[in-house]
């Protein structure tokens, strides 16, 4: 009983220091989004990238000596290196940055280039590509990037100039690909009507006993049971479940009413049951994209989170 009372405890004080860490690093994390989306090369991977970093970067704060007195020089060092990481357990090399002199290019004209950001990972090597991003676009000093990316200031300066070089180069024609929904799918098709239909018990059939659901950066549930008695608890929120397509994957989008995005879920699904649920409706930076690209407002105000 003791160590219950312990343990509860113990995720309460941590839940309140989270969201206090997440209210001060706040002003930064909407840059700190694009950053993980244009390294990766992909909106979807930079999520990844992103949730990555905040707990990494909140859960690192006990071995640190001293404050952090630049919160956005610590975050974003902490996602260069994270995807560093994720680089080379694939076996991928995350390259140098040698100082050798290059002639000076000015690429300020295309910076705004959607497609330009898009390609860094496919035309850069990892460490250039952050470089770029870090220096470029986000207006890091060269001796902050040397830092970051674990170089040199020389090396930063030559790099840029061969990013902006192989950058400009870029022949940015290309055909979109032909996508596929889950339209046959017959337990998405279900998780549709049960969701609309506000039939909780329907729903639930369609879930493993051993589903993880996931609310990205909120919680997580381990079983069916666990979500009877946390997320679902009050049963469905009375909204509607539609489906689109969004940066290449189908997805579910949960619409209010008013046709604002509320909520954007993914199901993994094996031998008929949903075995992995997740939402992205705490995920203020990846819905605000989302919307924006889809050409629909996000609702701001959802209880437990309010965005204004």
């Amino acid at each position: 009983m003791e160590q219950t009372i312990i343990y509860n405890d113990l995720i309460d004080k941590t839940r309140k220091n989270r969201k206090h860490f997440e209210e001060i690093v706040s002003g930064y994390s909407e840059d700190l989004w694009n950053y993980c989306r244009y390294i990766t090369g992909s909106p979807w991977d930079g999520e990844d990238l992103f949730q990555e970093t905040m707990i990494k970067s909140f859960g690192l704060l006990p071995n640190r000596w001293s404050e952090i007195t630049d919160k956005k020089f610590y975050l974003f060092k902490i996602a260069t290196n994270t995807w560093f990481d994720q680089c080379r357990r694939v076996k991928r090399s995350v390259g140098i940055l040698e100082e050798l002199p290059e002639p000076s290019i000015d690429f300020s004209d295309n910076l705004i280039l959607e497609e330009t950001l898009s390609c860094l990972e496919s035309c850069l090597t990892p460490k250039q590509a952050a470089a770029f991003l870090l220096m470029d676009i986000f207006q890091f000093n060269a001796v902050e990037v040397a830092g970051i990316v674990q170089s040199t200031p020389g090396g930063v300066y030559s790099s840029i100039q061969r990013a902006r070089k192989n950058l400009s180069s870029v022949d940015f024609s290309k055909t979109k690909a032909t996508l596929e929904s889950n339209h046959n799918n017959a337990t998405i098709q279900a998780y549709l009507k049960a969701f609309n239909n506000g039939d909780l018990e329907s729903l639930l059939k369609l879930f493993s006993d051993q589903a993880h659901n996931e609310a990205c950066l909120g919680f997580q549930e381990f079983s069916k049971d666990e979500m009877l008695k946390g997320s679902l608890k009050f049963g469905l929120p009375g909204h509607l479940a539609v489906e689109a397509f969004l940066w290449g994957n189908p997805v579910i989008i949960i619409q209010t009413k008013d046709n604002e995005i509320h909520d954007i879920q993914i199901q993994e699904i094996e031998n008929g049951k949903i075995v992995s649920h997740k939402s992205y409706f705490f995920r203020k930076e990846f819905i605000l994209a989302a919307a924006k690209d889809l050409g629909i407002k996000a609702q701001l105000v959802k209880p437990p989170v309010s965005w204004i």
